[in-house]
């Protein structure tokens, strides 16, 4: 086939970082607090800020606590996990990556004794009919690196003895988060707002602050510590932060949650995003060469949208050749600018990942999607040759 003339305009595909909101520049950040300390009147002022609007744009119950954290999402997990894991039994869901992540360091590094782990391949979710919701119970919402998503909340139970702990990073502002049945809920300025990275937020519920309030199993590093002797540090929730955040990536989340307010809110973030799946969906059902990794449309994630390349001549290769092969593929396209960082997760079955989140255009969708046709037959000349 003939190489594609239209481009992107904003070639920027990757999962994390993701792309920044349509009109994005350095100009939306000459107000940023720079020189001054976090812990000012008014750097208080504009971590609490990135607060109020998190809650407002997510729906966030009023009586839940909200609270700025360290190392983005995979720090507001393990603090949790450090935290909380142990006092009772534990059921974590562990079907891509990060997911299987939490499951070895619960096993591995806490070594909780009584731990199950519920687990499925790449593409697939576990049985949630097996959940044990009278223990704690850890899941992550979207799959980033599997394109897999939980479909809806009917799987909790409205009430449950044991907290649900929610790694939600690849799905708050983008998918409906039933807050009225999860516990602690965790993300970070990078995915779906196209925020910068190191910095989570984590979420909590009433039966999960008083959770925190008691001793911990275990000892903690100051950046773990939501709690001390006189129970849950409340400061954290009004943006008196733990270490010291930069104050450049503060307003540059402030500029997101700005954006989003201004779009229409949640409900506009999640039309953005599942536009993108269609357009997606609809070019896959006439390519030959290529498939949702997930099997099951209910699952199909909007945000990470992972694809596995299901050609005869790529089944056909090793799995050392695949890899290749897709590096060579998504090479081919970012060499002609037509998108950037597309190749699945190290950890993933090899194949491609569109990141398909708010801040991402339709139309650079539709505009990649002939490029990937393109990248594909280039590839399959010269790894059948």
């Amino acid at each position: 086939m003939s190489k594609p003339t239209v481009r992107p305009s904003r070639p920027f595909f990757s999962s994390g970082p993701c792309a920044k909101r349509p009109g994005w520049s350095l100009s939306g950040l000459d107000q940023a607090l720079l020189g001054r300390s976090h812990r000012a009147p008014e750097g208080r002022a504009r971590l609490r800020e990135v607060i109020t609007r998190s809650k407002d744009v997510l729906g966030i119950p009023s009586d839940w606590r909200v609270g700025i954290v360290p190392a983005s999402d995979t720090g507001a997990v393990e603090m949790i996990l450090w935290a909380l894991a142990g006092e009772r039994g534990i059921d974590v869901l562990s079907f891509e990556s990060f997911s299987g992540t939490w499951a070895q360091d619960l096993r591995d590094v806490l070594k909780i004794e009584d731990l199950r782990v519920l687990d499925a391949p790449y593409g697939e979710l576990p049985d949630l009919t097996k959940v044990d919701w009278t223990r704690d119970v850890i899941l992550t919402w979207n799959g980033t690196t599997s394109g897999v998503c939980i479909p809806d909340a009917s799987a909790i139970p409205a009430e449950h003895e044991g907290l649900v702990i929610c790694d939600a990073t690849s799905a708050a502002f983008a998918m409906d988060l039933p807050w009225d049945r999860l516990d602690i809920v965790t993300w970070s300025w990078q995915k779906a707002l196209g925020g910068e990275a190191a910095h989570g937020m984590v979420a909590l519920s009433p039966r999960a602050a008083a959770r925190l309030a008691q001793p911990s199993p275990r000892p903690l590093p100051k950046i773990f510590r939501l709690a001390n002797k006189k129970g849950l540090i409340e400061a954290i929730f009004e943006g008196d932060t733990i270490n010291t955040p930069s104050m450049l990536c503060v307003e540059d989340a402030l500029d997101g949650l700005r954006w989003a307010e201004q779009i229409g809110g949640l409900p506009a973030l999640k039309a953005r995003s599942q536009q993108n799946l269609a357009a997606v969906t609809k070019w896959i059902a006439t390519a030959d060469w290529v498939s949702f990794l997930s099997a099951k449309e209910e699952t199909r994630s909007s945000t990470s949208i992972c694809l596995k390349i299901t050609a005869p001549w790529f089944e056909s290769l090793s799995a050392e050749a695949k890899g290749k092969a897709v590096k060579h593929l998504t090479g081919l396209v970012a060499k002609e600018g037509a998108g950037y960082d597309l190749a699945s997760y190290r950890d993933a079955p090899a194949g491609l990942r569109i990141w398909g989140g708010a801040t991402v255009e339709t139309a650079d969708i539709e505009a990649l999607l002939p490029w990937l046709d393109w990248a594909h037959e280039q590839t399959r000349a010269e790894f059948s040759a």
